[in-house]
């Protein structure tokens, strides 16, 4: 018995397989010469660093704070000079690059999991104790012993070791400002700057150009509270002038990548182990954050007060020191901040 209906069968066609291993080869090829390309970027970056910035030779003090075996945090003490002013008539310093004065000091810690960058100013005025020194206020050590004496003094006031320093020039945030097109800051009180074009600053949000801001880094004579509103300014323009590098604006640009480097790196000193592959590579192991990521915050104190001899000094918080010493070194940063308000 035959069936009324013809069926022209044909089984069904096997999809054909695509020639995997080639792909495979042309994607890893793609990605041979990306990574060829960015670090050679990376590599030239380096490269201008390390022939534009200075170097600090014997940065640090022959007596030092062993590092506790296996720790991967870093920390790294920045200090910010003026040449052309901030401090004062008379408070230049012997060793400070380019005869700059001491004006700023910040403690940068990054712990372990580099989720986080914390970023402690350290009130110039501070009252503490200087090695071979006795008490004085903390910005005098670089002019008794330079910076191996500043990075001892930081180190035993904390009972941490500092794994780099970086002096770096005021006029710089000219330069780097000018280089990135500005930055852009929130400024939460309007002022007037007593000296220089007698810029006015005002309430909300601004961008600023380099000489604006170094303006207003610069400025304490208007407030009533001086060097503290100017640590806060600093803070303010610190965060958002980092948030701006950090942006993909910046960090996927190589011609204002290249820009800041090069803009920038001729008004740093750094330590003589702080290289260029250095500094990349701790920048690398940073890739995942960004401004909000940023914690800025003053060590605290008790107040201000006087000396024995009459001068004016802020009186540091030993408790609240032996408190950021252990979060530093047991990676408890944010708790510390967070139960300190």
């Amino acid at each position: 018995m035959t069936s009324d209906y013809d069926y022209d069968y044909a089984p069904p066609r096997r999809p054909k397989r695509r020639p995997l291993p080639k792909v495979l080869a042309v994607l890893a090829a793609l990605v041979a010469v990306a990574i060829v390309i960015g670090g050679s970027y990376v590599f030239y970056l380096a490269n201008v660093f390390d022939n534009n910035s200075q170097k600090i030779e014997n940065a640090f003090p022959q007596n030092r704070i062993s590092k506790v075996a296996g720790d991967g945090s870093k920390n790294i003490l920045l200090m910010g000079t003026d040449a052309d002013g901030g401090s004062g008539e008379g408070e230049n310093l012997a060793g400070v690059p380019n005869g700059g004065r001491t004006d700023t000091m910040m403690l940068v810690h990054l712990p372990e999991n580099r989720d986080k960058v914390y970023v402690m100013s350290i009130m110039r005025d501070t009252w503490t104790t200087i090695p071979g020194y006795g008490e004085h206020k903390i910005n005098s050590a670089m002019a008794f012993g330079g910076t191996p004496l500043v990075v001892e003094t930081v180190e035993t006031m904390f009972n941490a070791r500092i794994d780099h320093v970086a002096s770096v020039d005021f006029a710089g945030f000219r330069a780097l400002t000018d280089a990135l097109g500005g930055v852009q800051i929130d400024n939460p009180a309007a002022f007037q700057i007593t000296g220089g074009n007698g810029e006015s600053f005002p309430e909300g949000v601004q961008t600023l150009d380099g000489e604006s801001a170094l303006n207003f880094v610069r400025e304490r004579k208007s407030f009533t509270n001086g060097d503290y509103q100017r640590v806060a300014n600093q803070q303010l323009f610190v965060k958002a002038l980092v948030s701006e590098i950090l942006s993909p604006a910046t960090l996927v640009n190589p011609l204002r990548m290249s820009g800041v480097v090069s803009e920038f790196s001729p008004y740093i000193s750094v330590d003589s182990e702080f290289s260029g592959p250095a500094a990349a590579f701790l920048g690398a192991s940073l890739w995942k954050v960004r401004g909000n990521d940023i914690e800025m915050f003053t060590l605290p104190s008790l107040g201000t007060g006087m000396s024995a001899d009459g001068q004016s000094i802020v009186l540091k918080d030993q408790a609240a020191i032996a408190e950021i010493s252990k979060a530093m070194s047991n990676g408890s940063m944010a708790d510390y901040l967070a139960s300190a308000g």
